[in-house]
Protein backbone atom coordinates (compact mmCIF):
# COMPACT_ATOMS: atom_id res chain seq x y z
CA UNK A 1 0.00 0.00 0.00
CA UNK A 2 1.35 3.33 -0.93
CA UNK A 3 0.71 6.91 0.35
CA UNK A 4 1.67 9.97 -0.50
CA UNK A 5 2.82 12.60 2.42
CA UNK A 6 2.81 16.09 2.63
CA UNK A 7 6.37 16.94 3.89
CA UNK A 8 7.13 20.42 4.60
CA UNK A 9 9.89 19.64 6.61
CA UNK A 10 8.55 20.63 9.92
CA UNK A 11 8.47 18.38 12.57
CA UNK A 12 4.56 17.46 12.33
CA UNK A 13 5.04 16.18 8.82
CA UNK A 14 8.21 14.71 9.98
CA UNK A 15 5.94 12.93 13.06
CA UNK A 16 3.22 12.01 10.37
CA UNK A 17 5.68 9.88 7.49
CA UNK A 18 7.41 8.32 10.32
CA UNK A 19 4.45 7.24 12.11
CA UNK A 20 3.16 5.46 8.94
CA UNK A 21 6.13 3.84 7.81
CA UNK A 22 5.98 2.27 11.04
CA UNK A 23 2.86 0.31 9.59
CA UNK A 24 4.39 -0.40 6.64
CA UNK A 25 3.02 1.62 4.52
CA UNK A 26 5.33 2.53 1.11
CA UNK A 27 5.56 6.40 1.37
CA UNK A 28 6.23 8.79 -1.72
CA UNK A 29 7.55 12.31 -0.25
CA UNK A 30 5.93 15.50 -1.36
CA UNK A 31 7.70 18.87 -1.20
CA UNK A 32 5.19 21.95 -2.42
CA UNK A 33 8.14 24.73 -2.71
CA UNK A 34 5.74 27.56 -1.78
CA UNK A 35 7.10 31.00 -2.58
CA UNK A 36 6.02 32.36 1.31
CA UNK A 37 7.73 29.86 3.24
CA UNK A 38 11.03 31.42 5.57
CA UNK A 39 12.81 28.26 6.39
CA UNK A 40 15.85 27.93 4.00
CA UNK A 41 17.44 24.77 5.18
CA UNK A 42 16.09 21.66 2.90
CA UNK A 43 14.90 19.67 5.82
CA UNK A 44 12.21 18.04 3.51
CA UNK A 45 15.17 16.59 1.33
CA UNK A 46 16.89 15.70 4.47
CA UNK A 47 14.47 13.47 5.87
CA UNK A 48 13.46 11.92 2.45
CA UNK A 49 17.21 10.69 2.43
CA UNK A 50 16.90 9.70 6.05
CA UNK A 51 14.04 7.82 6.05
CA UNK A 52 15.12 6.64 2.19
CA UNK A 53 11.64 7.63 0.63
CA UNK A 54 11.64 8.84 -2.79
CA UNK A 55 10.82 12.88 -3.11
CA UNK A 56 8.72 14.32 -5.02
CA UNK A 57 9.10 18.24 -5.92
CA UNK A 58 6.20 20.59 -6.59
CA UNK A 59 7.22 24.70 -7.38
CA UNK A 60 3.95 26.67 -6.56
CA UNK A 61 3.75 29.10 -8.94
CA UNK A 62 1.33 31.82 -10.58
CA UNK A 63 -1.27 29.90 -10.04
CA UNK A 64 -0.61 30.06 -6.56
CA UNK A 65 -0.15 33.79 -6.90
CA UNK A 66 -3.73 34.43 -7.64
CA UNK A 67 -4.87 32.52 -4.47
CA UNK A 68 -3.17 35.21 -2.38
CA UNK A 69 -5.07 38.26 -4.26
CA UNK A 70 -8.12 36.85 -3.80
CA UNK A 71 -8.72 33.82 -1.53
CA UNK A 72 -12.51 31.90 -0.69
CA UNK A 73 -11.99 32.06 2.11
CA UNK A 74 -9.88 35.33 3.34
CA UNK A 75 -7.40 35.76 5.47
CA UNK A 76 -5.87 35.33 8.76
CA UNK A 77 -4.52 37.57 11.35
CA UNK A 78 -2.27 39.08 8.50
CA UNK A 79 -1.94 38.37 5.05
CA UNK A 80 -2.36 34.34 5.25
CA UNK A 81 -4.93 32.31 3.41
CA UNK A 82 -4.48 29.49 5.25
CA UNK A 83 -7.70 27.62 4.51
CA UNK A 84 -7.31 28.21 0.60
CA UNK A 85 -3.55 27.76 0.66
CA UNK A 86 -4.21 24.26 2.64
CA UNK A 87 -6.89 23.26 -0.11
CA UNK A 88 -3.98 24.40 -2.68
CA UNK A 89 -1.95 21.54 -1.31
CA UNK A 90 -4.57 19.02 -0.99
CA UNK A 91 -5.49 19.27 -4.56
CA UNK A 92 -2.10 19.06 -5.61
CA UNK A 93 -1.43 16.19 -3.33
CA UNK A 94 -4.31 14.53 -4.88
CA UNK A 95 -2.57 15.00 -8.41
CA UNK A 96 0.94 13.35 -7.55
CA UNK A 97 -1.23 10.63 -5.77
CA UNK A 98 -2.90 9.72 -9.26
CA UNK A 99 0.52 10.20 -10.72
CA UNK A 100 2.20 7.57 -8.41
CA UNK A 101 -1.00 5.20 -8.01
CA UNK A 102 -0.99 5.81 -4.00
CA UNK A 103 -4.25 5.19 -1.92
CA UNK A 104 -4.45 7.82 0.31
CA UNK A 105 -2.49 11.18 1.50
CA UNK A 106 -0.78 11.94 4.73
CA UNK A 107 -0.38 15.56 6.13
CA UNK A 108 1.11 16.53 9.49
CA UNK A 109 -2.07 18.76 10.62
CA UNK A 110 -2.78 18.84 14.39
CA UNK A 111 -5.62 19.67 15.75
CA UNK A 112 -6.24 23.05 16.96
CA UNK A 113 -2.53 23.80 16.76
CA UNK A 114 -3.54 26.77 13.92
CA UNK A 115 -6.66 28.37 14.62
CA UNK A 116 -7.88 29.40 11.19
CA UNK A 117 -7.10 26.05 9.60
CA UNK A 118 -6.61 23.21 11.59
CA UNK A 119 -9.92 23.26 13.84
CA UNK A 120 -12.40 20.45 12.80
CA UNK A 121 -14.75 22.22 10.45
CA UNK A 122 -11.94 23.58 8.33
CA UNK A 123 -9.80 20.64 8.16
CA UNK A 124 -13.32 19.02 6.70
CA UNK A 125 -13.40 21.70 4.73
CA UNK A 126 -10.31 21.64 3.33
CA UNK A 127 -10.86 18.10 2.25
CA UNK A 128 -14.11 18.91 0.60
CA UNK A 129 -13.07 21.85 -1.49
CA UNK A 130 -10.18 19.19 -2.74
CA UNK A 131 -12.15 16.43 -3.31
CA UNK A 132 -10.44 14.22 -0.85
CA UNK A 133 -12.78 13.34 1.67
CA UNK A 134 -11.87 10.38 3.68
CA UNK A 135 -8.86 10.15 1.85
CA UNK A 136 -6.76 11.90 4.21
CA UNK A 137 -4.88 10.39 7.25
CA UNK A 138 -3.44 12.89 9.60
CA UNK A 139 -1.85 10.70 12.25
CA UNK A 140 -0.87 13.37 14.46
CA UNK A 141 -4.89 13.87 16.03
CA UNK A 142 -6.07 10.87 13.92
CA UNK A 143 -7.83 9.19 16.81
CA UNK A 144 -9.76 12.86 17.89
CA UNK A 145 -11.02 12.23 14.01
CA UNK A 146 -13.98 10.53 12.25
CA UNK A 147 -11.95 7.21 10.90
CA UNK A 148 -10.50 7.70 6.92
CA UNK A 149 -10.47 5.03 4.46
CA UNK A 150 -7.28 3.77 5.03
CA UNK A 151 -8.09 3.24 8.86
CA UNK A 152 -12.02 1.20 7.76
CA UNK A 153 -10.22 -0.48 4.93
CA UNK A 154 -7.81 -1.69 7.53
CA UNK A 155 -4.40 -0.62 5.68
CA UNK A 156 -3.72 1.45 9.08
CA UNK A 157 -3.68 0.34 12.65
CA UNK A 158 -5.68 3.57 14.19
CA UNK A 159 -4.56 2.39 17.64
CA UNK A 160 -1.42 2.86 17.04
CA UNK A 161 -1.77 6.76 15.36
CA UNK A 162 -2.30 9.49 17.98
CA UNK A 163 -4.31 12.03 19.52
CA UNK A 164 -2.49 15.51 20.10
CA UNK A 165 -4.87 18.31 20.33
CA UNK A 166 -3.93 22.03 20.69
CA UNK A 167 -0.38 24.51 20.16
CA UNK A 168 1.92 22.55 22.96
CA UNK A 169 4.56 20.74 21.15
CA UNK A 170 5.81 19.00 24.17
CA UNK A 171 4.74 15.63 22.70
CA UNK A 172 5.97 16.34 19.57
CA UNK A 173 9.24 16.89 21.02
CA UNK A 174 9.47 13.87 23.23
CA UNK A 175 8.72 11.66 19.93
CA UNK A 176 11.45 13.19 17.99
CA UNK A 177 13.73 12.60 20.66
CA UNK A 178 12.65 9.23 20.64
CA UNK A 179 13.39 8.72 16.97
CA UNK A 180 16.74 10.59 17.35
CA UNK A 181 15.95 13.27 15.19
CA UNK A 182 18.37 15.93 16.68
CA UNK A 183 18.50 18.41 14.81
CA UNK A 184 16.60 17.38 11.62
CA UNK A 185 13.81 19.64 12.08
CA UNK A 186 13.56 23.71 12.25
CA UNK A 187 11.97 25.38 15.09
CA UNK A 188 8.50 25.97 15.05
CA UNK A 189 9.41 30.05 15.08
CA UNK A 190 9.55 29.51 11.46
CA UNK A 191 7.17 28.83 8.79
CA UNK A 192 5.09 31.16 6.29
CA UNK A 193 6.02 35.15 5.48
CA UNK A 194 2.13 35.46 5.29
CA UNK A 195 2.24 35.67 8.86
CA UNK A 196 4.68 38.24 9.76
CA UNK A 197 3.43 41.72 9.83
CA UNK A 198 6.05 43.55 8.16
CA UNK A 199 6.05 41.08 4.96
CA UNK A 200 2.23 41.23 4.92
CA UNK A 201 1.92 45.07 4.80
CA UNK A 202 4.50 45.00 1.59
CA UNK A 203 2.14 42.38 0.37
CA UNK A 204 -0.89 44.08 1.06
CA UNK A 205 0.84 47.30 -0.64
CA UNK A 206 1.51 45.39 -3.67
CA UNK A 207 -1.94 44.42 -4.16
CA UNK A 208 -3.65 47.44 -3.61
CA UNK A 209 -1.71 49.55 -6.18
CA UNK A 210 -1.48 47.24 -8.67
CA UNK A 211 -4.74 45.80 -8.22
CA UNK A 212 -5.87 44.87 -12.05
CA UNK A 213 -2.23 42.95 -12.46
CA UNK A 214 -1.15 39.49 -11.16
CA UNK A 215 1.64 39.56 -8.92
CA UNK A 216 4.66 37.80 -10.14
CA UNK A 217 6.97 36.17 -8.66
CA UNK A 218 9.28 38.44 -9.58
CA UNK A 219 7.93 40.39 -7.30
CA UNK A 220 7.38 37.85 -4.00
CA UNK A 221 11.53 38.03 -4.88
CA UNK A 222 11.80 41.50 -4.20
CA UNK A 223 9.29 41.88 -1.31
CA UNK A 224 11.97 39.34 0.52
CA UNK A 225 14.58 42.29 0.43
CA UNK A 226 15.64 45.29 1.47
CA UNK A 227 13.23 47.98 2.77
CA UNK A 228 10.28 49.41 1.30
CA UNK A 229 9.01 53.00 0.77
CA UNK A 230 5.91 53.89 -0.97
CA UNK A 231 5.53 56.98 -2.36
CA UNK A 232 2.23 57.56 -4.77
CA UNK A 233 2.18 55.38 -7.44
CA UNK A 234 5.73 55.13 -6.97
CA UNK A 235 8.02 51.97 -4.90
CA UNK A 236 11.03 52.53 -4.16
CA UNK A 237 13.28 49.65 -2.53
CA UNK A 238 17.36 50.04 -0.75
CA UNK A 239 18.78 47.16 -0.32
CA UNK A 240 20.65 46.88 3.37
CA UNK A 241 23.44 44.81 2.81
CA UNK A 242 26.18 43.69 -0.51
CA UNK A 243 23.92 40.32 -0.59
CA UNK A 244 20.56 42.42 -1.20
CA UNK A 245 22.81 44.68 -3.40
CA UNK A 246 22.98 41.81 -6.07
CA UNK A 247 19.48 40.56 -5.75
CA UNK A 248 18.38 43.82 -6.83
CA UNK A 249 20.43 44.04 -9.21
CA UNK A 250 19.48 40.76 -10.73
CA UNK A 251 16.01 41.39 -10.09
CA UNK A 252 15.14 44.91 -11.70
CA UNK A 253 13.30 45.67 -14.44
CA UNK A 254 14.57 47.61 -17.76
CA UNK A 255 12.27 50.30 -16.90
CA UNK A 256 13.55 50.83 -12.94
CA UNK A 257 16.06 52.72 -12.04
CA UNK A 258 18.80 51.84 -9.86
CA UNK A 259 20.63 54.21 -7.75
CA UNK A 260 24.10 54.51 -5.87
CA UNK A 261 25.87 56.92 -4.09
CA UNK A 262 29.07 57.80 -5.25
CA UNK A 263 32.18 57.82 -3.57
CA UNK A 264 31.36 56.05 -0.39
CA UNK A 265 29.68 52.97 0.71
CA UNK A 266 26.29 52.46 -0.66
CA UNK A 267 23.26 50.47 -1.23
CA UNK A 268 21.37 49.74 -4.07
CA UNK A 269 18.21 51.43 -4.59
CA UNK A 270 15.72 50.21 -6.89
CA UNK A 271 12.55 53.10 -8.00
CA UNK A 272 9.59 51.57 -9.23
CA UNK A 273 6.28 52.53 -11.19
CA UNK A 274 5.74 56.31 -12.09
CA UNK A 275 9.47 58.32 -12.11
CA UNK A 276 8.33 61.54 -11.20
CA UNK A 277 11.23 64.37 -10.15
CA UNK A 278 9.67 63.91 -6.57
CA UNK A 279 10.19 60.07 -6.81
CA UNK A 280 13.45 60.27 -8.48
CA UNK A 281 15.13 63.23 -5.24
CA UNK A 282 12.88 60.56 -2.58
CA UNK A 283 14.92 57.32 -3.66
CA UNK A 284 18.58 59.74 -4.42
CA UNK A 285 18.07 60.92 -0.82
CA UNK A 286 17.19 57.49 0.56
CA UNK A 287 20.17 56.04 -0.90
CA UNK A 288 22.35 58.69 0.80
CA UNK A 289 20.74 58.12 3.71
CA UNK A 290 21.56 54.74 4.34
CA UNK A 291 25.29 54.71 2.46
CA UNK A 292 28.45 55.68 5.33
CA UNK A 293 27.63 59.44 4.81
CA UNK A 294 27.98 61.07 7.82
CA UNK A 295 24.46 62.55 8.03
CA UNK A 296 25.29 64.70 11.07
CA UNK A 297 27.94 66.12 9.14
CA UNK A 298 25.21 67.41 7.15
CA UNK A 299 27.04 66.18 4.01
CA UNK A 300 25.71 66.03 0.55
CA UNK A 301 26.38 63.46 -1.76
CA UNK A 302 26.51 63.11 -5.22
CA UNK A 303 23.96 59.74 -6.50
CA UNK A 304 24.35 58.26 -9.62
CA UNK A 305 21.04 56.71 -10.95
CA UNK A 306 20.39 54.84 -14.13
CA UNK A 307 17.55 54.34 -16.06
CA UNK A 308 18.02 51.66 -18.55
CA UNK A 309 21.53 52.20 -19.88
CA UNK A 310 21.71 55.85 -19.49
CA UNK A 311 23.15 57.50 -15.98
CA UNK A 312 22.83 60.83 -14.32
CA UNK A 313 23.61 62.12 -11.24
CA UNK A 314 22.44 64.36 -8.76
CA UNK A 315 23.47 65.96 -5.43
CA UNK A 316 21.47 65.24 -2.18
CA UNK A 317 21.70 65.36 1.33
CA UNK A 318 20.94 62.63 3.49
CA UNK A 319 17.76 62.37 5.24
CA UNK A 320 18.40 61.42 8.94
CA UNK A 321 16.57 58.63 11.02
CA UNK A 322 14.03 60.98 12.53
CA UNK A 323 13.00 62.68 9.32
CA UNK A 324 9.46 62.18 8.81
CA UNK A 325 10.05 61.33 5.50
CA UNK A 326 11.65 57.97 6.52
CA UNK A 327 8.53 56.79 8.74
CA UNK A 328 6.31 58.35 6.33
CA UNK A 329 6.67 56.50 3.52
CA UNK A 330 8.21 53.73 4.80
CA UNK A 331 5.97 50.19 4.09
Amino acid sequence: MRAVVLLSGGLDSILALKLILEQGIEAVALNLMLPFLSEKEDYAGATARRFGVPLVRVEAGEEYLGILRSPKYGYGSAMNPCIDCHIYMLRKAKAVAKQVDASFIVTGDVLGERPMSQHRRALALEDKEACVEGEVLRPLSARLMPETIPERAGWIDRSKLLAIRGKSRKTQIALAKRYNLGGAYPTPSGGCLLTCREFSSRVRDILVHDEDRALTMKEVELLKVGRHFRFGASKIIVGRNEQENEVLKQLRDVDDYLFEVQGYSSPITILKGFKSREAVELAAKLTVRYSDVDADADTEAVVEYWAGNEKSKMVVPPLKESDSDIARFRI
